[in-house]
């Protein structure tokens, strides 16, 4: 009798156990089958209901880094477009998916990833630094910025059940980190990278990756190994340092710990994001491990990343442009901006990047209208390039410019600094192919 009381539950444990590793098995694209992914990142949505696009609002656009914030309704339903056009089997949506983690831009959010998923395509999400206990959630009203209500990381879990922590195989006691299984050949590890203040809990806008989630992730891949799956791993900050200048906050602070890891452990595909450029790194080794930050989509180009998984053989990726113009005239819509988006986002881009080295260099002094002029223009044009990953097509003519001269000539500063080290980029960063073999 004894023997029984304690068989039973045993059994019962190891059935839970069992069904807890093929969750939804019914879902899960059997082995040998290639995968199409969407990837994007940094969203930083904007719910309609918290601006009437008055004063407010139109102060906080014009300040901002370029983002396209009035119009990202807009791009996030294109880009919905685009997947049900396009049907790719996957979508990973790699954090900072609210402006500044406003509980009604995710529940909005939320209603539009569920369109995303109309067709049969899989949604996965992990938080950025802007998702989670954010004291500058905010709305607009007129010529007032009022605080709104922001979200837990419990609130989090429950907003994205349906995007990647209901169907999760296996979940993180010590983050919002999670394996997915949405392919018997390929499994996501989706960590969640953001460090958060020990005193007040709010994101602290750095990465860290803990002890603990570190033995979890040696766990995931002993457990992927076992079942012949590959793992590709996706994080909101970075593996590597993707920017000379912009990397303290970017990169995890951990990140040679982590590096240490992957390799240990055949990781050998980061997905990333945060720091806003398209970017691809790796550690140059014989089996190199590569980070993809894919640009965000709320700002120029507004693209995506399209990877193909194909079984054996290797991945493919590259960059595709959200298409705007399509969605807007198959809707109908009379809105000059989103008819001709491409070209209205390049220049809105430009323009503000423009009026950025314009005041800096107004505040230097020592500079004739001219010449400031010259050097906005190859600054602007310069970080329109280096966002979308393709400042080697015009480098040639930018560095032999009279513009890019007198940034040469100027007195260091970081301006300078950050235009400098724009230049140096000699690949295309918008493809990349990694064979298996």
């Amino acid at each position: 009798m004894i023997k029984k009381t304690i068989l039973i539950p045993l059994i019962i444990m190891m059935i839970f156990i069992g069904t807890f590793l093929i969750v939804k098995k019914e879902d899960v694209i059997k082995s040998g089958n290639e995968l199409s992914i969407f990837i994007t990142t940094d969203i930083h949505y904007v719910s309609r209901n918290l601006t009437d696009y008055g004063t407010a609002f139109d102060k906080y656009v014009n300040s901002s880094d370029g983002r396209h914030i009035v119009y990202i309704d807009e791009i996030v339903s294109a880009f919905s477009h685009d997947i049900n056009r396009d049907k790719p089997d996957i979508v990973i949506i790699s954090g900072d998916l609210t402006n500044n983690g406003e509980k009604e831009g995710h529940l909005d959010l939320s209603k539009k990833l569920k369109s995303m998923e109309r067709d049969g395509t899989k949604v996965y999400v992990i938080p950025g630094n802007h998702d989670i206990n954010n004291p500058w959630a905010v709305k607009f009203q007129g010529d007032e910025t009022r605080k709104t209500e922001s979200i837990s990381p419990e609130d989090f879990k429950e907003i994205y059940q349906d995007f990647g922590y209901r169907e999760a195989i296996s979940k993180d006691n010590h983050s919002l980190s999670y394996l997915a299984k949405p392919s018997q050949d390929l499994w996501l590890l989706m960590l969640d990278t953001v460090k958060y203040s020990e005193i007040f809990g709010i994101a602290t806008g750095e990465g860290e990756i803990s002890e603990e989630t570190m033995k979890w992730i040696e766990k995931c891949s002993q457990l992927a190994k076992e079942q012949g799956a590959r793992i590709l791993t996706v994080m909101h900050h970075n593996l590597y340092n993707h920017s000379d200048i912009l990397n303290k906050g970017y990169t995890l602070n951990n990140s040679e710990e982590i590096l240490k890891l992957m390799k240990e452990n055949d990781l050998n595909l980061t997905l990333s994001g945060h720091v806003h450029i398209q970017d691809i790194k790796s550690n140059q080794e014989q089996n190199p491990i590569y980070d993809i930050a894919t640009s965000s989509l709320a700002l120029n180009p507004v693209q995506y990343g399209v990877l193909k998984y194909k079984p054996k053989v290797g991945y493919e990726y590259l960059v595709q442009e959200v298409d705007v113009e399509g969605w807007a005239k198959k809707e109908k819509l009379e809105d000059e901006n989103l008819l001709h988006f491409s070209q209205y986002s390049k220049k809105q881009f430009e323009n503000r990047s423009y009026a950025m080295a314009i005041e800096q260099l107004m505040s230097m002094g020592g500079h004739t209208e001219e010449d400031m002029k010259l050097m906005a223009t190859t600054m602007s044009e310069l970080n329109s390039y280096y966002f979308s990953g393709n400042v080697n097509s015009i480098r040639e003519n930018i560095i032999h410019s009279r513009g890019y001269s007198l940034w040469q000539n100027l007195e260091p500063n970081f301006l300078k600094e950050y235009v400098l080290s724009m230049s140096t980029k000699l690949s295309d960063d918008r493809s990349l192919i990694i064979n298996f073999e």
